[in-house]
């Protein structure tokens, strides 16, 4: 089903339905991008860690906008032996709703876009027709402004003449502005003259004179009228003026509320299916995902995991899709809910993000049944919550990464030991045929490039490590460390980077602090003296202070060096905005979780393996 803009409100309540019933469901994107740096084989290499490759991957992607978001649910029919799908795709773009939402700033990468074109994608449907969509804070700051106004609204009475600046007295206008306003006076006091006309539409103007319209009016026309201000087809905007009593004018003020509060529905859009992932380290990203999705399945991994590593020669999705269509896995029985369009998989519609999503299911229940087959008797249809799957959940594929398969989401990431992997620097001028030259006399070798003056090499046998190492001590144009020793080094400097950090932060605002507590008592001690003296003294400040004034800067530095001065640092130092978000999603989850479950150890017939 295609939801746009047009159509999301209608069709929101099937989305709710479609996912509450659902046993599973299956997702995917389409993006203006993947890296606005170098390429994402460039950019990465196959000794990152976990965390060094989200860093990077986060680093040139957060830029790049979602066009499209497919999700497809699936509900297991037992009668029928059958799954039934329902396919929604989202056409998705952060159109901001008023001139106080976010105007979203977003790069593309030609290589994407000419993809997408390849492949038929409509942008016009997502420039025109996408249904906008805003993060959890754009959403709370627009919320404030919405409850501030009706507030303003309920307590005086008067927004409709309200602006930033209002005053109840004379507005001073600027005098290449006097004429204008005194022709939009003159036009609403014939207005109000008249018997006949009840409203007065002004011609379109800038937003300076739109100001000093409503201050005027504000002023000078509290009560009789309303104001409001309108766009036209291209854009423009223009005031309206109406004649009304006190209660068809509190009428209209509750319209107009009503009216943005639907807007500002509207505005958050797409964010009531999914919230926007953004601004977050790896851990807390981990938990975010978590939130959002507690039981998350990799397909990609699922295929390249015993026991399905041997018989899958290719994880692309649809090669895939093909492969458990053979076998000895068996395409499963499936029909599109009524009223939900069906796809053909003969036809391949290959990049719309609704079929990415179905076939990703299709793929999920083949390889699921086919752990079936291992059982006692064995099983024709394996749940999506059977304990059989538990091994695979919360873990996402890493590509290209030689010994670390996945990024685990519940915990922390496995650690090789890569005591076979040797850290090397060289020249900038240096090759990769270099490199094998070097290590010519170690037989098989894996080179993964860093940058141009460094890389990692994997040997064969970790016995031949300390050998490398021993033949670069005396070595004047490259060097080579192992990769403990590498890590080691960049912990070290990682550490004393933060601990410099931190203590000069906390010296500054100690300094910080300490100036301000002394300048307030000196400021009062002043006070107190000159007050005393100042026909005396008026025009005449020694620069060089008094012995007094010595003694006193001395007594204060000193008391509030200790207890005051740590009470003030107590207050000087809130939480960090993602320590904050990672507290309140701890306490999500502990809420989401049902009291008193203690959850089950999952089954050991199929593991992921820790390498491969």
């Amino acid at each position: 089903m295609e939801i746009i803009r047009s159509n999301f409100k209608s069709n929101l309540h099937k989305v709710y339905q479609a996912i509450e019933e659902a046993d599973f469901f299956a997702i995917d994107g389409e993006f203006s991008g993947i890296s606005d740096g170098p390429s994402v084989t460039a950019l990465t290499n196959g000794f990152d860690t976990p965390e060094e490759r989200y860093q990077k991957l986060k680093k040139h992607s957060m830029d790049f906008l979602l066009f499209q978001f497919g999700l497809c649910t699936f509900k297991y029919d037992h009668t029928d032996s059958k799954y039934i799908t329902k396919s929604f795709n989202f056409y998705v773009f952060p159109k901001p709703f008023n001139r106080s939402s976010p105007d979203v700033k977003f790069v593309c990468q030609s290589s994407s876009i000419d993809f997408l074109a390849s492949q038929g994608f409509d942008f016009n449907k997502v420039f025109r027709n996408g249904i906008p969509y805003l993060n959890q804070e754009e959403e709370r700051q627009l919320r404030e402004q919405y409850d501030e106004k009706r507030l303003q609204s309920n307590g005086a009475g008067t927004l409709s003449y309200v602006s930033p600046n209002t005053s109840k007295c004379p507005v001073t206008i600027p005098e290449d502005q006097k004429k204008f306003i005194d022709q939009v006076v003159e036009k609403i006091e014939d207005l109000l003259q008249s018997e006949e006309n009840k409203n007065l539409e002004l011609e379109p103007c800038t937003g300076f004179q739109r100001k000093l319209i409503y201050q005027t009016l504000s002023w000078k026309y509290p009560k009789g009228i309303h104001v409001d201000t309108l766009e036209t087809e291209k854009k423009e905007r223009y005031i309206v003026i109406s004649k009304v009593d006190e209660e068809e004018r509190k009428r209209r003020e509750q319209q107009k509320l009503a009216k943005e509060q639907e807007e500002l529905n509207d505005a958050v859009g797409f964010s009531r299916v999914i919230h926007a992932i953004a601004n977050s380290d790896l851990n807390e990203f981990k938990e975010m995902t978590t939130c959002v999705f507690p039981r998350l399945l990799d397909t990609k991994l699922m295929a390249s995991t015993q026991p399905f590593k041997d018989i899958i020669n290719n994880t692309s999705l649809a090669e895939l899709e093909k492969r458990l269509k053979e076998t000895p896995f068996n395409p499963p029985k499936v029909e599109s809910a009524e009223g939900f369009p069906s796809y053909d998989t003969a036809t391949e519609q290959l990049h719309e993000a609704g079929y990415d999503a179905y076939i990703t299911g299709l793929c999920f229940i083949s390889m699921a049944n086919y752990l079936g087959s291992f059982l006692s008797p064995p099983k024709i249809h394996v749940s999506a919550r059977s304990k059989l799957i538990e091994p695979f959940f919360n873990k996402l594929f890493l590509m290209r990464v030689m010994d670390i398969p996945y990024l685990n989401l519940e915990g922390p990431d496995l650690q090789p030991k890569r005591d076979h992997v040797l850290h090397v620097t060289f020249p900038k001028e240096w090759k990769t045929s270099d490199l094998y030259q070097l290590f010519s006399a170690f037989g098989n070798i894996q080179i993964s490039w860093i940058d141009d003056t460094s890389a990692f090499v994997s040997l064969s046998q970790p016995e031949q490590v300390q050998i490398a190492v021993n033949t670069s001590k005396y070595a004047e144009s490259y060097r080579i460390q192992t990769y403990a020793d590498y890590v080691g080094k960049k912990h070290e400097e990682k550490q004393s980077k933060r601990k410099w950090t931190e203590d000069t932060w906390q010296e500054v605002e100690r300094k910080r602090l300490n100036t301000q507590c002394i300048s307030y008592a000196l400021q009062n001690h002043y006070y107190h003296t000159n007050s005393l003296t100042a026909t005396s003294t008026a025009g005449k400040r020694n620069l060089s202070p008094s012995p007094e004034e010595a003694d006193l800067e001395a007594r204060i530095s000193g008391e509030i060096s200790d207890t005051e001065l740590e009470q003030t640092e107590s207050c000087a130092e809130p939480l960090s905005e993602g320590r904050k978000k990672s507290k309140k999603l701890k306490r999500m989850k502990k809420d989401l979780s049902p009291a008193g479950v203690i959850p089950d150890s999952p089954a050991k017939l199929f593991e992921v393996p820790d390498t491969w």
